[in-house]
Formats: structure tokens, C-alpha cells, sequence
């Protein structure tokens, strides 16, 4: 497979400006180095950075990666450096990508203490767990199981993502601006919440503490009750 594209690019240069020009040379060709450019935003190893709106990719399902990594390729989400990344990128480099993240089992840092009120945790923890029935609104842990730590071969855990990093994800998935194949159940679910429901669930969720063995687990419990063109295959 060739692998002199964008992301060795952006590699040996970021290599050659700390190395000399001999030193360079000897990069290996691993694919951690490959993948130096991803740590810029989403820091060291994948474990996502302080700024809030970088999500951690370590750890993330294999399938879960390499779907986002195709949505960005082909436009369904909406980010420049990621387009400028993948855009060349073949789907066997995706899933190689997508693995060596996958594979990385790396210490979360503490929780997320956002400003909020009693109520509001309280909110965020019931739509969590049971939804809004009344509104047609699952629970998240439906799709992102129990623990909220994922659901193999292609649903993301929830724990240990930014506040704000949530919060702009469902907004993204109201305005039409992130997208997933058909039918695009995350879609249909930002679009049944309000700004309250959003910002509840996401603080909620980003004060948790994640599991010292937090793993996607094999199936959930329960088939999910609205259709989801990705996540579970």
C-alpha cells in the first residue's frame, strides 16, 4: 500500500523541525508515526487534549473511528483539517487508523466539575438512563450500553468527553451539519431535544467518572428502539 500520503507528510515535518536532517532519515515507518499529525488536537496517544473540543479517540471502537474518519472524507461531517487529512486517504488506511486507536487502552484523566444545579444533573442522569418516552426520546444507554462505554463494532462511549465537545455535537446534529448513514438516528434524537435536555445530558455526563476498565461492551442489552443506519454493524 503506498504510504507516502498527507499524514507522513505532516509527520516528517513535524520530525525534521525538532531533528536534524540525518536524524529525520531514520524515522520508522510505524504507523504511530503516521498518525503524529491526530495528536495536535486530539493530544498524546489520542487521549483528546484540555481545550474541551477535541474528544478522545483512544479507545474508541475500531468500526466507530473508522465511520467518522469516511464521514469526513465524503463530507457527511464537516471539519477543514480533518477533510485536508483523509480526503486521499483509501479505506484500508482508515481502518488502520481506526485500529491503532482502537487498540490503545490508556488511563482517563479525572472528570469534567461543570457550573450547574442539583436539577440539572438530575435531568441529564434521567434522560441518560430512561429517556422521554413521552417525546419518543430513548435513553442514551439504549445504544451506548449500560456503562456508557460503547457498544461493539461501531457505537461510541460516552464517559470521558468534554462538556463542550458534546454539547457542539448535538448542535452539529440539529443544524444538518454532522451527518451518518441512513437512518441517521443520532439526527432524529438532537432533533426531539431542547437546548436544556442538551446541555443537562452533556454536563452529565462529562462529570462521570470512567471505569478503570471501561471497554465497549459486545451487544446492549436491549435492541435499540429507533433505527440506526450505523453503530451495530
Amino acid at each position: 500500500m503506498k504510504r507516502f500520503g498527507l499524514f507522513q507528510c505532516a509527520c516528517i515535518w513535524t520530525v525534521a523541525s525538532v531533528l536534524t536532517p540525518a536524524a529525520a532519515q531514520t524515522v520508522p515507518d510505524t504507523i504511530a508515526e503516521r498518525t503524529q499529525p491526530c495528536v495536535a488536537c486530539h493530544g498524546q496517544e489520542g487521549r483528546a487534549t484540555s481545550e474541551g473540543y477535541f474528544p478522545r479517540i483512544a479507545g474508541k471502537p475500531a468500526g466507530y473511528l473508522f465511520n467518522q474518519l469516511v464521514n469526513f472524507r465524503e463530507g457527511r461531517r464537516t471539519n477543514a483539517a480533518m477533510t485536508y487529512l483523509v480526503e486521499h486517504l483509501t479505506d484500508a488506511y482508515l481502518q488502520e487508523i481506526a485500529g491503532y486507536f482502537a487498540a490503545l487502552s490508556l488511563p482517563y484523566p479525572p472528570p469534567q466539575n461543570p457550573a450547574t444545579t442539583p436539577e440539572a444533573l438530575r435531568h441529564g442522569e434521567m434522560l441518560v438512563r430512561n429517556g422521554d418516552p413521552a417525546r419518543r426520546l430513548p435513553a442514551c444507554v439504549q445504544c451506548h450500553a449500560d456503562t456508557m462505554t460503547g457498544v461493539l463494532p461501531a457505537v461510541p462511549g460516552l464517559l470521558g468527553l468534554p462538556r463542550d465537545y458534546l454539547i457542539a455535537q448535538f448542535g452539529r446534529w440539529k443544524a444538518g451539519d454532522r451527518e451518518a448513514a441512513a437512518p441517521d438516528c443520532m439526527a432524529d434524537i438532537a432533533a426531539r431535544m431542547s437546548a436544556d435536555d442538551i446541555a443537562a445530558v452533556a454536563t452529565w455526563l462529562a462529570s462521570q467518572h470512567v471505569p478503570p476498565d471501561a471497554k465497549p461492551v459486545a451487544a446492549p442489552l436491549q435492541p435499540p428502539s429507533l433505527p440506526c443506519g450505523s453503530g451495530f454493524r
